[in-house]
């Protein structure tokens, strides 16, 4: 039986295979993430402007597009969540993916612009932790 960590809810374990053919999803749904999150970035302080005049009636150009940002963020997010990805970082666009390795979980580790997945960290090491992986098989 594979050891889960206390506070663990992992509903999901992938196969390196499993995982590695999501990759071009993951792709699609951070760079629709960084896109939105630039827009947010973009339209922030106009934003606040409106948001302050808001009592009197006021509004914003950059309204409808700060929303549809949200929007874009919230459901690529939840299309991420529903695969079982974590998403650890979302400016770099890193991801973990549970995964048994030697009757534990652990996780695989992916970011934005790798094109497969090479690498694994126990889940309370992270990112700093990251080990590659050898010869583990899909």
């Amino acid at each position: 039986m594979a050891h889960r960590e206390e506070g663990q809810n992992l509903e999901r374990i992938f196969t390196l295979a499993e995982a590695n053919r999501l990759i071009p999803q993951l792709e699609e749904n951070l760079t629709a993430v960084k896109r939105a999150k630039a827009v947010l970035i973009r339209t922030k302080d106009e934003i606040k402007k409106a948001s302050a005049k808001a009592q009197f009636g006021g509004g914003s150009y950059a309204g409808s597009h700060y929303i549809t940002a949200l929007e874009q963020i919230s459901e690529n997010l939840q299309a991420i969540q529903e695969m079982g990805v974590l998403v650890k970082d979302l400016d770099i666009g890193l991801c973990d993916f549970p995964y048994l390795m030697n009757g534990r979980i652990v996780h695989l580790c992916w970011k934005l612009g790798e094109t497969e997945i090479r690498w694994w960290h126990e889940l309370n090491s992270g990112y700093t932790g990251r080990q590659p992986l050898e010869n583990e098989q899909a």
